[in-house]
């Protein structure tokens, strides 16, 4: 068993409760982790035998390019996406909103969710 990640993945998109968010868009910081069986490719150096990371991150864009009012809806959605690729066992997402049109002082904004096979 291997983690794969893929961490800080930067998009534009236009996600958010809010009218403006929709029509203004803002940034967005994604990250994965997926728990794939790893035994294959580690005798046989061989990428047909492993999870793409570049799948993963084409994955992650396009679901993004897809309007939600809840960052929850686009995380969901990149799970379920990448959960079929082969050798994959488990998916973690966090999606972090960045700068969100909100008053107030924080860290961080985001959501993480996760599925397995």
């Amino acid at each position: 068993m291997g983690l794969i990640t893929a961490e800080g993945i930067r998009v534009f998109a236009h996600h958010g409760h809010l009218p403006e968010e929709a029509v203004l868009g803002g940034h967005f910081i994604v990250n994965v982790w997926v728990e794939a069986d790893t035994t294959e490719v580690e005798k046989t150096d061989d990428l047909n035998d492993t999870v793409d990371y570049v799948k993963i991150i084409e994955i992650v864009k396009q679901q993004m390019t897809i309007r939600s009012n809840m960052i929850e809806h686009p995380a969901k959605r990149i799970v379920d996406a990448i959960l079929p690729l082969h050798k994959v066992q488990k998916v973690t997402v966090e999606v972090e909103k960045v700068l969100p049109p909100i008053d107030a002082a924080f860290d961080k904004i985001s959501v993480t969710t996760e599925g397995s096979n």
